[in-house]
């Protein structure tokens, strides 16, 4: 359960990302109570996560998914420049994650 937890807030950091931008600034009324809801909302469900999980790969792996998916937001519906820099290192990043939880040895969250 703590992975689902730690995805949908991963997911969520996306979508208060996107809000925070079109806030403005906070001078938006709906983009500003959105994004304050979904970042209350992502670090509940990162904190569930972290309890079995623990920090490190539940922090790498909740702003991975949330760099991730807002810089391919940005490249796919917001008009921001595409290049191979950019996607070799998206790749990376997932490797990154990927390579986290391969690492881990004995029990999760054994260190609490």
């Amino acid at each position: 359960m703590s992975w689902l937890y730690l995805i949908l807030g991963g997911f969520l950091e996306i979508g208060w990302s996107y809000y925070l931008n079109e806030s403005q600034g906070f001078t938006k009324l709906f983009p500003s109570v959105m994004a304050i809801v979904l970042i209350a909302f992502s670090f509940m469900l990162l904190e569930k996560a972290m309890k079995e999980l623990g920090i490190g790969v539940s922090y790498a792996v909740f702003t991975g998914i949330g760099t991730a998916g807002i810089a391919l937001i940005g490249m796919v519906f917001l008009g921001e420049s595409i290049s191979i820099g950019k996607i070799f290192f998206l790749s990376l990043l997932l490797v990154g994650m990927v390579g986290l939880k391969m690492s881990e040895t004995g029990k999760e969250g054994s260190e609490q």
